[in-house]
């Protein structure tokens, strides 16, 4: 059986990617930060943060492959935290924990292969519209620094060790399993309310603000056949769409026969941080995978809204 250790399995990302791995026949071990679940049941629990911990772990399990999905999110409409506390517990779970597993790795399971999900925050305010590999990194917050950090903290160790780690600068991609305090899933628990007869308007900071928004499974499945590749390389996980908050909402309303325009105010005031638009370009991606997303805009809204729905 091949065995596969998933970092982050009680996210989005990681959820799904366990689901793909065990359907296809893979032994699977999800770490989360603290706590170990799957079906390789001789693991022992690790906290991620433990350098020894998770050699001990990964000269156990021995995996064929590690997916380093686990990540510190704080969006523009979060509350404002501390600035020192984010750093800190950004940088432990985007770096430090990368690199306990990169040198466990190293040392214990060399012929594994690693994914690491880095962000298009990398770029921060990048100088074209749209980004591929090329595009110089530059981040601009705490998220965008420390991803690219562990972007960096990949390539050294694939270049100075020769170990096969790979990165996906993975875009905005969204699934009925996002959590509330995201767009996508605000504007979909937004409409499927307005749709059962509430009154209560949908508050969004900032209708005209764009993003690159594709469908999670599809993400997951580019993790994978970047990982099936011959060799180890980064690449731009993206669908080079680009769609405005006031399109989602439109799209989202619509698909349950609603004027978004009834249910919807834009107050700027909720938002904490800027918006800067990243649009990504996918191309070496489709040329070296052959991957593209299977799911489109439309259809992607359409999935969120009916797992709103179907919940109630």
């Amino acid at each position: 059986m091949r065995k596969a250790l998933v970092i982050g399995c009680d996210g989005q990302d990681g959820h799904l990617l366990t689901k793909s791995l065990e359907k296809d026949g893979w032994g699977v071990v999800g770490v989360a930060r603290k706590s170990l679940r799957g079906t390789i049941p001789s693991a022992p629990p690790v906290d991620i943060c433990d350098a020894a911990a998770v050699a001990a772990l990964v000269k156990e399990c021995r995996p064929d492959e590690i997916y380093h999905l686990a990540a510190v999110h704080h969006s523009s409409e979060h509350a404002p935290c501390d600035p020192l506390e984010l750093f800190r517990d950004s940088y432990a779970i985007h770096v430090l924990s990368l690199v306990h597993f990169l040198d466990a790795m190293r040392r214990h399971a060399p012929s594994a292969r690693l994914f690491y999900a880095a962000s298009s925050h990398i770029f921060g305010l990048p100088p074209m519209p749209i980004q591929d590999e090329t595009t110089p990194i530059n981040p601009r917050n705490v998220y965008g620094v420390t991803k690219a950090s562990g972007l960096f903290a990949c390539r050294l160790y694939r270049c100075e060790h020769s170990l096969f780690v790979s990165a996906g600068i993975l875009y905005n991609h969204e699934s009925p399993l996002r959590g509330p305090g995201f767009i996508s899933r605000k504007i979909a628990l937004g409409a499927a309310a307005a749709k059962r007869g509430s009154c209560e308007k949908l508050v969004l900071g900032n209708l005209s603000a764009e993003a690159d928004w594709g469908y999670a499974p599809d993400y997951v499945e580019a993790m994978r056949a970047i990982l099936e590749q011959p060799r180890p390389d980064d690449f731009v996980v993206a669908t080079g769409e680009r769609r405005t908050v006031r399109d989602f909402a439109a799209a989202a309303f619509s698909e349950l026969g609603l004027d978004w325009r009834d249910h919807v105010v834009e107050d700027v005031g909720v938002l904490t941080k800027p918006h800067v638009p990243l649009v990504g370009d996918a191309s070496k991606l489709r040329r070296t995978t052959g991957w593209r997303p299977r799911t489109d805009f439309p259809s992607m809204i359409r999935t969120l809204l009916q797992a709103e729905t179907a919940a109630r």
